[in-house]
């Protein structure tokens, strides 16, 4: 299950306009990486909760996988709940819709098989605790507790919870009477209550929530240098400079990498492009124009003469601009 059902508050104003899962990183939605990296794994049949521009979600993956929709938001585990059916009687994957990570499913899934829990957690070490809950553990990595956003001089644990489970269908029983649930507020608590065993299993993978705009910016980069290893579209037309269509820059284009170039973007005369940088689908970037370190979303025009550094530019409409799945 790919849980898409969020408002993605922390990406505003961004979120305004597209919901969270749906925002490009390089060649396609965050979304389409999540697919792309179950695929690889080999699950098979999907499911996504959705709330916050369904039909963006709806409409951009058509029937390639199966929802779930919520008329009020159900909390991050009451969504799954109202999946269960779908989810069937044997283990099952929950991840998050909205993070980007190249993590190893299949080694989470045996740490969950050897383990024997009711559920398995995936973390990942993190500098500063203070964006995310923390998971307490023994030595065996059976969880013994949990922290929610602690100073980094009052962390018991530097491993975040990264929103991606491996469920057994007995974690229902452990669930409380109402619609809207959480996992950190009703059901994890309710494991530890009970001594019902479950366990962790750490990322040596790349994990980023982009759970801030500048999160964003980072991952995109991290993708375009390898960091992050996503399927990506393209040619290397000069050092670390990658078109997605191989085509040759025009002449008087001045790129220095790393950057990526989606197909059919236009480059002005006299434009200076300096990485890391990423040109989705359709730019169109203005002559005399400076770019440094920025996100061009798909179908964004830059004004001639413009300045950006460390920028995301997007626009009004952005949907209309993705690449369309499979394409």
């Amino acid at each position: 299950m790919v849980l898409a059902a969020g408002l993605g508050t922390r990406l505003r104003p961004l979120t305004y306009e597209i919901t969270k899962p749906m925002v490009p990183v390089l060649d396609r939605p965050v979304m389409e990486h999540i697919l792309d990296l179950l695929r690889r794994h080999c699950f098979g049949e999907v499911i996504a909760n959705l709330h916050y521009f369904p039909e963006t979600i709806r409409g951009y993956f058509g029937e390639r996988i199966s929802y779930s929709y919520e008329t009020e938001l159900m909390g991050t585990a009451g969504g799954v709940r109202a999946c269960a059916e779908f989810l069937g009687e044997g283990t099952f994957l929950v991840i998050s819709g909205d993070a980007l990570t190249d993590i190893d499913l299949g080694a989470l899934m045996a740490t969950h098989r050897d383990a024997g829990g009711v559920a398995t957690l995936a973390v990942k070490r993190v500098a500063d605790t203070r964006e995310f809950g923390v998971v307490l553990h023994a030595r065996d990595g059976r969880i013994t507790g949990f922290q929610e956003k602690p100073d980094p001089e009052e962390a018991l644990s530097d491993l975040a919870n990264c929103g991606i489970y491996a469920f057994e269908p007995e974690i229902f029983d452990y669930f409380p009477d109402r619609a809207a649930v959480d996992w950190a507020e009703d059901v994890f608590p309710a494991l530890l209550e009970n001594d019902v065993p479950f366990h962790l299993h750490e990322l040596g993978e790349y994990w980023n929530d982009i759970g801030s705009l500048s999160a964003l910016r980072e991952g995109t980069f991290d993708a375009l240098t390898g960091e992050l290893r996503l399927r990506v579209e393209g040619q290397e037309v000069g050092p670390g400079v990658i078109v997605a269509d191989g085509s040759p820059l025009p002449e008087q284009a001045r790129v220095d990498g790393p950057a990526w170039i989606g197909r059919d973007v236009r480059i002005g005369t006299d434009a200076r492009l300096m990485g890391p940088l990423v040109l989705g689908d359709g730019a169109r970037i203005g002559e005399r124009t400076a770019l440094r370190g920025t996100v061009v979303f798909p179908g964004t025009d830059v004004a001639p003469g413009s300045i950006l550094i460390g920028a995301i530019v997007g626009h009004s409409g952005i949907l209309d601009s993705l690449r369309r799945a499979g394409t």
